[in-house]
């Protein structure tokens, strides 16, 4: 009984000394100066001694400032002091009373000052010792965990005002030189989509430090309110009839993109280890497979599955801001290309052979009908038109919220992990309820708005879009992580060979393969985009396919994640 007792007490000592562990958290922000909170957990303690310092090569990028955010309870039961001394944080505390923790617990929070922009592990725990009374408890290196800052370099422009104006800017010029009747602009926009420039021109000046995301709402407004705004607007004059009757291709090429993301990720892992095994390699968190499952989420359905992806798969999260670059450049990288295959379409589908009957007789039914109620729209028309769209966005943002309000309460939407974590994102319910408020219009005299302009003025609020999500594109991150870029390229030519090589077969126009595509790669917010570029009675296709993502993404993702993990045990 004695030797039982006594090795029970020995386990729950060697537990508890091995689940310690001190952590110090994650930044991502501006160039101001941030908080990086330090926890403890599973520890039971009266106090502690730490000292943390910024690493002496990393002391050009940011210093401590000051101690911020100290827990309550130190403050009433205890003597905390600090004093810092050459970016060194000395922190000391002595409780009256024992302090117990099963979970994570906020110590408190260093003040630091970033000097510019930088990702780096930029601090060191050079002592942590903690106390149960007069017994001294070191935690041992492998249990400090120090997390990465990421400081976004500030922009040379940062006033969303400022901004805002440049964008527009960039979207005339664009407008002008190709409505110009220069022969050279003639010869450029004959070859080069104004689209694929319009993404173009803000991606540019945001890799030249000019213009940043990270320091502009302007995607964040234009996601949220232009783009249901302009689904309103551009399926006011629907024909459903003729979308439902251009088949069943657009699925199969929509499914087809799906299937080319599940086996590419395994087939881009096998052939990257042929030239470089470490790129793919890595083993528990680290390992490269369970950070690549959260591209198939966000490549077949979208930020709601990607965000699930790395709950299920517990990726590290030191490590997860080399995927989001991934996402970010790839994707984007490949909605360039299908812009710029949007002014070669016909070609195209010459090369494929493709029937695009329907699509030109629901173009040219949409275009008679536009052609019938055309003129010239008055003041109170525009007021209507503009009350319509973001009333409709109101109404979509209002009922958004309250269903994700209901459905959170089930623990299958709240959970990220949940199969059906999509339903409880609002943005998914905005895009959803804004295409049926749009369609329920067209159902009504509200159709003929149509002739006053409705759809061009949804268009303008799509290249709005496009502006703002060039901007997040940053062309200078390209280069710093060659081996996984090289990944999600090789995974990327996949997807679009496959598609490609479908296409072929049933002879499916250029449309379905790109909106078929960027329904999965892009979702709600790019999908529309692509489809609006061939014709604006087209862009409820890029909606209603994008939402075949969000339902499918789950479900997609863990099936490529674990064709993955097969792959990498084999590479």
């Amino acid at each position: 009984m004695f030797k039982k007792a006594t090795a029970f007490v020995l386990f729950f000592i060697s537990f508890t000394m091995f689940s310690q562990q001190l952590t110090v958290g994650s930044v991502e922000g501006k160039q101001q100066n941030f908080n990086t909170k330090i926890t403890i957990d599973s520890l039971d303690f009266t106090g502690f001694e730490l000292k943390i310092k910024v690493i002496d090569t990393f002391a050009d990028l940011a210093s401590i400032e000051n101690i911020k955010n100290i827990n309550k309870d130190f403050l009433k039961n205890g003597d905390f002091r600090f004093d810092i001394k050459n970016s060194e944080a000395i922190i000391s505390y002595r409780g009256f009373a024992k302090t117990s923790t099963k979970k994570p617990l906020a110590l408190f929070d260093l003040q630091s000052s970033p000097k510019k922009g930088f990702s780096e592990f930029i601090f060191q725990v050079t002592e942590a010792t903690f106390y149960d009374g007069n017994q001294a408890i070191p935690i041992p290196k492998d249990k400090q965990k120090v997390k990465v800052t990421i400081i976004y370099a500030k922009p040379f422009f940062t006033s969303d005002k400022v901004v805002f104006g440049i964008l527009m800017l960039l979207l005339g010029f664009v407008f002008y030189s190709e409505a110009s009747k220069n022969a050279t602009w003639k010869k450029f926009y004959k070859y080069i989509p104004a689209l694929l420039i319009c993404y173009l021109l803000p991606a540019i000046l945001s890799s030249c430090g000019i213009i940043s995301d990270h320091y502009s709402s302007a995607y964040l407004i234009a996601s949220r309110f232009l783009l249901p705004a302009a689904l309103i607007l551009m399926t006011l004059s629907i024909d459903l009839k003729g979308v439902f009757n251009l088949g069943p291709k657009a699925l199969i090429m929509f499914f087809t993109g799906t299937v080319g993301i599940i086996i590419g990720g395994p087939l881009a892992i096998l052939l990257i280890s042929i030239v470089s095994p470490e790129t793919v390699g890595g083993a528990g968190p680290d390992a490269v497979w369970r950070g690549l499952s959260t591209l198939a989420g966000s490549w077949i359905g979208g930020g709601a599955n990607q965000a699930a992806m790395l709950e299920i798969f517990e990726y590290s999260q030191d490590k997860y801001g080399a995927m989001v670059l991934v996402d970010i450049v790839v994707a984007n990288l490949w909605m360039g290309i299908l812009l710029f295959g949007i002014g070669k379409s016909k070609k195209i589908d010459e090369k494929l052979k493709a029937d695009n009957s329907a699509i030109e007789s629901l173009k040219e039914r949409v275009s008679s009908f536009t052609d019938k109620i055309k003129r010239n729209p008055t003041l109170t028309e525009l007021m209507i038109i503009l009350a319509l769209a973001f009333g409709g966005v109101s109404l979509a943002h209002f009922g958004a919220g309250m269903i994700t309000d209901y459905l959170n309460q089930f623990d299958i939407v709240k959970n990220d992990d949940g199969a059906l974590s999509f339903l409880g994102s609002s943005f998914f319910w905005m895009i959803t309820i804004a295409t049926a408020f749009g369609i329920m219009l067209s159902y009504t005299k509200a159709k003929n708005y149509e002739g006053a302009g409705a759809s061009k003025i949804g268009s303008i609020f799509i290249y709005i879009l496009v502006a703002s999500i060039g901007m997040k594109m940053n062309l200078t991150e390209v280069w710093k992580n060659p081996g996984l870029i090289a990944v999600g390229l090789v995974w990327m030519s996949i997807h679009a060979g496959l598609l490609i090589l479908v296409a072929k077969l049933i002879r499916a126009p250029y449309f379905f393969l790109a909106v078929g595509s960027q329904a999965n790669v892009g979702g709600a917010a790019s999908a529309p985009i692509v489809a609006s570029a061939f014709h604006p009675s087209l862009t409820s296709v890029g909606v209603l396919l994008a939402v075949f993502g969000y339902v499918v993404g789950t479900y997609g993702a863990i099936l490529c994640t674990i064709l993955m993990q097969m792959a990498s045990k084999v590479a």
